[in-house]
């Protein structure tokens, strides 16, 4: 197996042999790198660290290969899972035969694709109800299909879009309590795939944006404030679409796609900025992301069917900078990036491992760090968000795993003896405010997330609630906003119940509108009460004369 649990490197721009084991001295002079069995020779060996053993004695075997350990301080990262009192048990995680996450999480809110009859449906369960969840436990049931993937807002910890086998997709507002009742009204519909929605993913940095793909091999970008279909990208994809993700400003997106090519695309002018075919020869699904530096990390598979990873240089796709093959298993391979750490976390569908490698801009550029391993097998996986994690506590991750009846929470976790804030683990991060508002980014503005300190145990503000503008484009004669400001056929602006606040569609309402809304409903239900009560009555005098025999 190796010190690399299994892995190992096959080629890329660094690729080399792997050392020979014979050649070990035996006395633990100094110890073997852990990337050095990742098959990187031909560099030259590090002077070793403060305070290490003296080298081998004259006449010992040659050790010029062999290194100081690498230093990094995510090197002692372990994983955990928490106590059984702190999972979420009796949840019926959904059969269908899709590589989806099937779970999405923020710091409020755990949400897990279900088995449902007669349609899709996902529980939203608030972080704090562990335990074991009742079956008459409400959902969110407002699909005609089985629900495929599911993804948090990330500028509203209370919005969340779903994509179906009903070719559709919806966008949620949960109470900011959670659900009392099964929640069957989505705040939007959108309607435009053909064929069904296996991909969701919100635009990193513009409030309202989201990027949806189907099985018809259509990108669709969508307005969700107005409803509105912004891009249609429907001939970069020969083929069924793997995943997508953003860059770190939302300005270029990657996919991998079936016809086993990973594509750079600019969704706003409609074109392929970089295209590498047979990125992984294998004819498994192949998975790839963006990193915070441009560069792109993929999974995938070999031609003789053993699990790859690599990383590519944009502005050069001939050839990998890094390339390492894992083992020989068949589940797809589903990365998670922490952009603060640059720490990638790889966890296998069907596997009961999560291998983490830290990213670095020097050779060999993927550096293996660890193996969370457990008992059971994985059918899904969430990520918390940075602003999520517990800071008092050294922890820099934290997934939930999906069993095939509960979900378990995995904590990673660095080693620090100190109880201050640790600076260099928890650099500033990207918060819930968004950068853009979508007519922004429409008119070619780009932004970088607006960042937030962790040191005080970041405190969000009160979620606004997603509010819907539907223009009527017959009667609406406002004057157009200034040129730039917005593309031809996109809405000129926005209208939402928000005062003078730059809060966009997720505008929270008056607080006169509210009042009344609510006196509204106050009247209908006590008209409703009364009416019933007195239904009730003339039936049971009908009653009372058909036991007298009057009737």
């Amino acid at each position: 197996m190796g010190p690399l649990g299994g892995v190992r490197s096959v080629g890329g721009r660094e690729g080399g042999a792997s050392p020979n084991p014979e050649d070990s001295c035996g006395c633990h002079c100094e110890e073997q790198d852990r990337e050095g069995a990742s098959g990187q020779r031909g560099r030259d060996p590090e002077p070793p660290e403060a305070g290490a053993a003296a080298p081998c004695a004259p006449g010992a075997p040659d050790m010029s290969f062999r290194k100081v350990v690498r230093q990094s301080k995510f090197r002692h990262v372990f994983g955990q899972p928490v106590k059984n009192d702190q999972c979420y048990e009796d949840i019926r995680v959904s059969r269908v035969t899709w590589d989806s996450t099937f779970c999405a999480v923020n710091p409020k809110f755990l949400a897990v694709i279900v088995e449902a009859s007669g349609g899709g449906a996902f529980l939203v369960l608030p972080l704090s109800k562990t335990g074991r969840i009742d079956k008459a436990y409400p959902t969110v049931c407002g699909h005609t299909g089985p629900v495929l993937d599911i993804d948090w807002c990330p500028h509203n910890d209370e919005v969340i879009a779903s994509g179906s086998e009903d070719c559709t997709v919806m966008v949620w507002q949960i109470p900011e309590n959670g659900l009392t009742s099964p929640l069957t009204e989505p705040v939007v519909v959108l309607e435009g795939h053909t064929k069904r929605v296996g991909i969701i993913a919100w635009h990193p940095t513009a409030r309202n944006v989201l990027l949806s793909a189907g099985c018809d091999n259509v990108v669709l970008i969508w307005n969700v404030g107005t409803a509105e279909e912004l891009y249609r990208l429907d001939s970069l994809h020969p083929d069924l679409i793997y995943n997508v993700s953003w860059n770190r400003n939302g300005s270029l997106f990657c996919s991998a796609c079936k016809d086993k090519s990973v594509r750079i695309i600019d969704p706003r002018r409609g074109t392929l900025v970089a295209e590498r075919e047979k990125a992984h020869e294998g004819a498994r699904p192949m998975r790839a992301i963006f990193l915070a530096d441009g560069k792109v990390f993929t999974t995938g598979f070999s031609r003789m069917s053993e699990r790859q990873l690599a990383l590519w240089d944009p502005e050069n796709l001939e050839e990998p900078m890094a390339l390492q093959e894992l083992d020989s298993s068949n589940g797809a391979l589903l990365p998670f990036y922490d952009p603060d750490t640059s720490v990638v976390y790889v966890c296998g569908k069907g596997d009961s491992s999560i291998r983490y490698f830290e990213i670095t801009e020097e050779p060999p550029y993927i550096h293996f760090l660890n193996t969370f391993t457990s008992k059971e097998p994985q059918r899904g996986m969430g990520s918390m968000p940075k602003r999520g994690l517990e800071v008092s506590k050294c922890e820099i991750a934290r997934f939930y795993k999906l069993h095939e009846r509960k979900c378990e929470p995995i904590v990673m976790t660095v080693p620090r003896k100190s109880d201050l804030f640790q600076d260099d683990l928890y650099p500033d991060t990207a918060g819930p405010e968004a950068a853009l508002e979508a007519e922004e980014w429409v008119s070619g503005r780009d932004a970088h997330p607006i960042l937030i300190s962790l040191r005080e145990a970041y405190v969000p503000s009160k979620q606004r609630d997603l509010k819907i503008s539907r223009r009527n484009v017959l009667s609406d004669s406002r004057p157009a906003m200034a040129p730039g400001s917005s593309r031809l056929g996109a809405p000129a602006s926005t209208t939402t119940a928000a005062d003078a606040t730059p809060s966009g569609s997720l505008a929270r309402a008056g607080e006169a509108g509210k009042l009344e809304e609510v006196m509204q409903e106050l009247r209908a239900l006590r008209a409703l009460v009364k009416e019933q009560g007195e239904r009730i009555c003339r039936l049971e005098e009908q009653l009372g004369r058909m036991e007298n025999g009057d009737a």
